[in-house]
């Protein structure tokens, strides 16, 4: 009868803590699915989906808004060689370079690129990533994968208006100075700069008064339209004032290739810029060509020497710097 009832006992114990644990166990179901639901809404609010790859066998497994972010059915069967194929040849190149060093290393990575999704859509995605390791080797590279095309939209959007003037496409007066800023004797980038081209537009103030800021902007748009056309191969053409332009060419052109080039700019911007009414504009060009050393004030000041001696000439043509000519400072302030 004793042996019964502690055995009894032991049972209603045993059911009750049984019964206790059941009911931890459905709170933390409950909880865990609570989290999970909230950890879906806010990969799929944020674009953000979670990815790992084992190894070595590169067995993928992707959360739904990774399937999303490639534009696949979600769930389908996903093969590492075909997902490689919505890369470009040059960041697949940088990708599989950095994954390696990764899982050389037992670190990990992070990298923006830009992929062409199964539907044919591009789309710019941050990939992040660790390596786990097991007994010192690396068995699973997992991470995540976001949508960062907005960002990237937005960023280039704030990067072209701090770089280039809206209105004619040409790089802004900021842009040319750093680029002249920058000119590590008289190079830009890795190339040599050969000279600099200072352009302005003559009669433009009378076809403004007359005709409106309207018909103005619309021959800035054409002078910088007719630049882009004859001088393609320079370093650079930019607006830096109203109706004030620059050329940077490159060290391959001699002063006579230079004054060329000058010459045909005036031809191609003296006469109607956007229409027919507008048949006294033209441009003066003011040249100073660049010596080993030079400072890039120094070859601003000469093209603008240049550029003033042009217009004093009579306008619509263009001047080489020499050493006789006035500085346009001084003469201005007379």
């Amino acid at each position: 009868m004793i042996y019964r009832g502690n055995s009894g006992a032991r049972i209603a114990r045993l059911s009750s803590a049984l019964e206790a644990t059941s009911r931890l166990l459905r709170q933390k179901n409950t909880q865990l699915a609570h989290m999970t639901k909230i950890f879906d809404r806010a990969s799929e609010a944020a674009r953000m989906g979670v990815w790992e790859c084992a190894l070595p066998q590169d067995t993928l497994r992707w959360t739904d808004v990774v399937y999303d972010l490639y534009d696949l059915p979600r769930g389908a069967p996903l093969d590492r060689e075909t997902i490689l194929k919505c890369y470009p040849e040059k960041s697949l190149r940088i990708l599989e370079k950095i994954r390696s060093e990764a899982i050389a290393t037992r670190g990990g990575f992070g990298l923006d690129v830009e992929i062409t999704t199964a539907t044919g859509r591009h789309r710019w995605i941050r990939i992040t990533a660790s390596v786990e390791c097991e007994n010192g080797e690396p068995v699973r590279i997992f991470g995540f994968k976001q949508d960062i095309t907005e960002e990237k939209l937005l960023a280039d959007k704030m990067r072209y208006l701090a770089e280039y003037d809206v209105m004619t496409g040409l790089a802004n007066r900021s842009q040319f100075q750093s680029r002249l800023t920058d000119l590590d004797g008289t190079t830009a980038g890795d190339r040599p700069v050969g000279a600099l081209l200072l352009i302005d537009l003559d009669g433009f103030k009378a076809i403004n008064d007359t005709y409106g800021h309207a018909f103005g902007d619309e021959c800035l748009k054409a002078t910088a339209t007719r630049l882009r056309q004859v001088c393609g191969d320079a370093e650079l053409v930019a607006r830096v004032g109203g109706d004030e332009f620059a050329v940077l060419l490159g060290g391959h052109l001699d002063a006579t290739a230079v004054e060329s080039l000058a010459a045909t700019i005036v031809d191609l911007l003296n006469g109607p810029a956007a229409d027919a009414t507008a048949s006294d504009l033209g441009a003066s060009v003011g040249i100073a060509m660049a010596e080993a050393g030079m400072e890039p004030d120094t070859l601003f000041c000469r093209a603008d020497s240049a550029l003033y001696a042009a217009k004093a000439s009579g306008r619509k043509t263009y001047r080489m710097f020499s050493p006789t000519m006035q500085n346009p400072l001084r003469s201005r302030a007379a």
